[in-house]
C-alpha cells in the first residue's frame, strides 16, 4: 500500500518497535509485525496486532512500570 504519511513510499511486511507513553510510564514493545514504509519507515499495524500491543502496554502500566521493554509474542 502507498504510505499515508510521506505519500511516496510503499509498505512491506516487517517488524517495528512501538514506543508508548502514559503519564510517567514508557513502554517499548519490540518485534511487532507491521507494514513498514520503505521511504519514511512509518509503520502500520493491523487491528489484531494493535490490540495485542495495547493489551501488553496496559498490563505493564497497571503493574506500575516506569520503563518496560517487551518482545511481542503474538498469542493468536
Amino acid at each position: 500500500m502507498k504510505c499515508m504519511i510521506c505519500k511516496n513510499g510503499e509498505t512491506a511486511k516487517g517488524k517495528a518497535t512501538v514506543t508508548l507513553e502514559r503519564g510517567e510510564s514508557i513502554i517499548v514493545i519490540k518485534e511487532v509485525p507491521a507494514s513498514i514504509c520503505n521511504n519514511c519507515v512509518e509503520y502500520y499495524l493491523d487491528q489484531n496486532t494493535a490490540k495485542e500491543v495495547m493489551d501488553k502496554a496496559n498490563e505493564a502500566y497497571k503493574n506500575g512500570a516506569e520503563i518496560e521493554v517487551i518482545k511481542l509474542k503474538i498469542t493468536a
